[in-house]
């Protein structure tokens, strides 16, 4: 189970810790606010009053023992930038960071964060489905039940056609497209062969992209 350390519990912050709790991920959810960490709860593994700003106090909650930091800090560049600084050199292997703008993306990207997302661009639902699978590259919600995942080729498809395979009469997915060495291949044909390098872009409801990132 991956496990995931958000700090700030504003709108995105908030449904970004929901979503990965739904998808089955450890989270602790942190906020200078008693009345936000109230509120998220119930939806969380755990949640507590601390300030990030404070590395002594994050270094007391564990937070090096995290799989990833989801900085989601919104009122203040400064304090935004502290807690960054501050999961960054308490060690947590992936750190990603919530920007108001282009300016502060790049200020956060200086400082080390390995991803960082401005919410009007991105959607903490897509966010959260990438960051919880070890596997899926990318993530795109198309309704609450079906998405598009690009994921690298199963070793178990290595090799063979899409023909053989039929993985829209076994898996109830469909092949969008095949990326390999920055070149893509749409709608690829039957006797397409499948390559170790091959990065697949697939269609499928919640269930069925799930079967697929198991494969």
């Amino acid at each position: 189970m991956k496990s995931y350390l958000v700090i700030g519990l504003g709108r995105f912050g908030s449904e970004v810790s929901r979503r990965l709790c739904e998808l089955g991920c450890e989270v602790l959810a942190v906020d200078n606010s008693s009345e936000l960490v109230q509120h998220i709860s119930p939806d969380v593994t755990h949640a507590v009053v601390a300030d990030a700003r404070d590395k002594d106090v994050l270094r007391a909650l564990g937070a090096r023992n995290f799989d990833c930091a989801i900085v989601a800090i919104g009122g203040s560049l400064g304090d935004s930038v502290l807690a960054t600084l501050n999961v960054k050199e308490l060690g947590i292997p992936k750190v990603v960071c919530k920007a108001h703008d282009e300016t502060h993306r790049q200020v956060l990207l200086k400082l080390g964060a390995d991803q960082v997302v401005i919410p009007e661009q991105e959607n903490a639902a897509r966010l959260a489905k990438s960051l919880s699978s070890h596997n899926v590259l990318d993530y795109i919600e198309l309704s609450a039940d079906y998405g598009i995942i690009e994921v690298p080729a199963p070793n178990s498809w290595v090799g063979k056609s899409l023909k053989e395979l039929n993985v829209r009469a076994k898996l109830g997915v469909n092949i969008l497209a095949v990326k390999c060495d920055g070149e893509i291949n749409v709608s690829p044909g039957a006797d397409y062969q499948i390559a170790s390098k091959d990065i697949m872009v697939v269609l499928g409801d919640t269930l069925a992209l799930e079967k697929v990132q198991k494969l």
